[in-house]
């Protein structure tokens, strides 16, 4: 192996992967029972944190930045004077082991631009993967990224060695994907996800009656949104998000703020700001509807399109919808308290539970953990303190706004200027 390409390659690869954000804690249990290498457990990959703060990591990189494809938003595009790299099969198996038995990594996050053709590309990605299944025994973790427009035949080969497939849907809808990639269809990326849908939901029926049957694709599929890119509304890509989730039982959708790295007329200017406060209420947005019991259509629809930046999503409900307090948090059934601002799902069970014994008052509430400087204004308990007086959502906001801090308060700190 000649090292010092080799360590060139995987500066240039490692470099271009970084726009990837769809590799998180995967929920796979891969267990060791072969006195193989390495094993992938539910603890996470990919610069996650542990239940125990540890951090754990995988190698991430692509098998390739050359492509036939000439997407705008992308930095690998054929018409982007970069320079290009390519890995053989080989020389990503050799690395992962190597890597791992440096303890560097935990795992493999592989991806690829698309080389001759959609085929030929997730062949090779298969390939790594069995080759280090097969005639390594690695039992660590391994995330796929599924090429757009792949066979039936080779998607579900990935899903036997792969803990977890994922196709980046790119752009959230199918104009902006006209748009900014003409080359490429949407049914080439959601052909994959069907497929792989199809197997796991065969797979887990099959092992309900036989056991010894294999997993597939164990910690599911995911996939990826630019966000800024093409102009749609916080709307368009959340219910684009919510539809993908339904239709092709994602266990995630991420969501990746565009940096400008074109100059393009299609796209921000180069220097524009990467949307990350919007990123982040996306995210918000999104374990909103899988944890809270909210539907999409609660949080954005026609009169609301866009998502406000200054008060996260839940807040920026209730405030719309001040009808529906103050809610008794001594009576309230868990749906009602996981609306309260300030209140998470494990703050709900705590008080769900704790009122078993006694009525709750702010104090008890206070070292459950509920953030007080924001459900004090959406709730009352068994106390006459700082309970909500007749404040209007604008003067809520603001008082809100004068007591919190968080790392995007810059963002629209001219704004707190208006409560002063």
């Amino acid at each position: 192996m000649d090292f010092d390409r080799v360590r060139e390659k995987l500066n240039i690869l490692a470099d271009a992967a970084k726009y990837d954000v769809s590799c998180a804690s995967s929920g796979s249990d891969r267990t060791n029972k072969t006195k193989g290498l390495g094993n992938a457990s539910k603890m996470g990959i990919c610069h996650s944190y542990t239940e125990d703060g540890r951090c754990i990591s995988l190698l991430k990189i692509l098998l390739t930045n050359h492509c036939i494809y000439d997407c705008a938003y992308c930095v690998t595009r054929k018409s982007n004077d970069i320079q290009r790299a390519a890995f053989k099969i080989q020389e990503v198996v050799d690395l992962t082991i190597n890597f791992y038995r440096r303890n560097y990594i935990e795992g493999l996050f592989l991806s690829s631009g698309i080389f001759k053709n959609a085929d030929y590309t997730m062949e090779r990605l298969v390939a790594v993967a069995k080759k280090l299944r097969e005639e390594e025994n690695f039992n660590g973790y391994i995330h796929l990224k599924s090429i757009p427009g792949a066979s039936d035949e080779l998607m579900y080969e990935a899903g036997l060695y792969a803990d977890r497939l994922s196709v980046n849907i790119e752009v959230p809808t199918i104009s902006g994907l006209k748009l900014l990639a003409p080359d490429k269809k949407h049914e080439d990326f959601t052909k994959p996800m069907l497929k792989v849908k199809n197997e796991i939901v065969r797979y887990q029926a099959e092992r309900k009656i036989i056991k010894s049957t294999p997993k597939y694709a164990p910690a599911g599929q995911s996939t990826q949104m630019i966000v800024g890119a093409s102009g749609e509304t916080d709307k368009d890509i959340m219910y684009s998000a919510t539809y993908y989730y339904k239709t092709y039982q994602m266990k995630r959708v991420y969501y990746s703020g565009y940096v400008p790295i074109a100059d393009d007329a299609r796209l921000p200017a180069i220097g524009s700001q990467v949307p990350m406060l919007r990123e982040n209420r996306l995210y918000q947005t999104d374990w909103l509807l899988r944890f809270y019991g909210f539907a999409v259509n609660e949080i954005l629809n026609h009169e609301h399109p866009n998502l406000d930046m200054e008060v996260d999503p839940k807040l920026s409900w209730a405030l719309r919808n001040l009808h529906h307090f103050p809610v008794d948090v001594n009576t309230a059934d868990k749906r009602l308290l996981a609306r309260i601002p300030g209140i998470g799902m494990q703050s709900v069970q705590k008080i769900m539970d704790a009122r078993k014994f006694r009525r709750l008052n702010w104090d008890h509430l206070k070292k459950i953990g509920v953030a007080l400087n924001r459900a004090q204004y959406f709730m009352v308990c068994d106390s006459r303190h700082w309970e909500r007086r007749d404040l209007d959502a604008e003067k809520i906001k603001g008082m809100i706004l004068q007591t919190s801090s968080g790392q995007f308060r810059n963002q629209y700190s001219t704004q707190l200027s208006l409560f002063n």
